[in-house]
């Protein structure tokens, strides 16, 4: 692990330092940057997914044969 220094304000260290339960100071930051990038890959893959279906629409009829899956018994 590499050690780092961070400036953070004093209001949100007040309740980071209430809210992190047994976990220390460094622990918490990891676990936050986690979710961060977690978050921002999920994010940029919707957005690749939005984007082919802008440059590929859905074509009217592609998925019609699907219609008949859905219906219960």
């Amino acid at each position: 692990m590499k050690t780092i220094q961070i400036t953070i304000d004093e209001s949100l260290l007040g309740k980071i330092d209430t809210n992190c339960g047994q976990r220390n100071r460094s622990s918490f930051f990891r676990k936050a940057a986690m979710l961060l990038l977690k978050q921002l890959q999920t994010k940029k893959l919707e957005e690749q997914h939005r984007a082919g279906y802008v440059r590929d629409p859905i074509k009217k009829g592609e998925f019609d044969f699907w219609e008949d899956e859905q219906v219960w018994p």
